[in-house]
This record gives structure tokens, sequence and C-alpha cells, in this order.
């Protein structure tokens, strides 16, 4: 693989990053406002593995060989849109919502920081990409 498509490859990651932390924060939120709501189920966004698993190296890549089989994982970087899951409460006291203020304000900040940590290796990239047009000056 080529420099050039390495940048475009890592700076595609990046955005997709920037995107699914974005989705995260919303649904982090909106666990917060839903905090006293009764019977409101906490959830939870995953994208890690589908991450992982369309920027995977070699050649060995699952592929539907029929249109509605069902993909075991995204081919392409564009297609990670994440999953989105219920915790229903079960402890059967109280109002039955399932939302910990505490847990949801710790995912917050880590999903903060990891987004932050994205944006800063984005505009490194940016700035990487700035020098070389300008002939290392």
């Amino acid at each position: 693989m080529s420099i050039p498509q390495q940048l475009d490859t890592t700076m595609q990651l990046l955005q997709k990053v920037l995107d699914l932390r974005a989705k995260n924060q919303q649904v982090i939120s909106s666990n917060i406002a839903n905090a006293e709501t009764p019977g409101y189920a906490a959830k939870s966004l995953q994208f890690e593995d589908a991450l992982k698993g369309a920027m995977a190296d070699g050649n060995l890549k699952p592929v539907a060989t029929h249109p509605q089989h069902i993909p075991l994982a995204p081919s392409h970087l564009s297609q990670v849109e994440g999953t989105l899951s219920e915790t229903v409460d079960r402890t059967g006291i109280g109002d039955e919502n399932s939302v910990s203020v505490d847990q949801e304000m710790v995912k917050l900040s880590e999903n903060q920081i990891l987004y932050e940590a994205a944006v800063t290796m984005l505009n490194k990239k940016m700035s990487l990409l700035k020098y070389t047009i300008n002939g290392g000056a």
C-alpha cells in the first residue's frame, strides 16, 4: 500500500471514528437525560469490533455469497454503523429504569477522551499533509 493510500485510509478511519463517537455521545446523553424516566432502558452503542473487522488486513474477509445472506462483518469502513443495544432493569425494584448515572458519566468521560484523541490524530495527519504539500517547509 502506498503512502498516499495509507494516509487516505487513516483519515477515513479517523473520520468514521469521530462520527461514531459523536453518535455514542448522543446515546450516552440520552441515557443521562432519561435517568429519572420510569421504565427507561439504558442504551449502548458498540462499534469497536466492527471497525476492527472493517480495517482487518488480509484476503480472508467473510463475504456473503447470496444477497439475502446475513453479512458476517462489514466489508468496508463506510458500512460500519454500530449496534445499539438496550439494558433492561432486572432488579425488580423501583421504577424499572436501568440507567446508572455514575456509569453513564464514566462512559461519557471515556468517550470524550477518545473523541479528543481522534481529533488530535486527525490534526496531526492534516499537519503532515500540509507539511508535505509545502515541500517540507
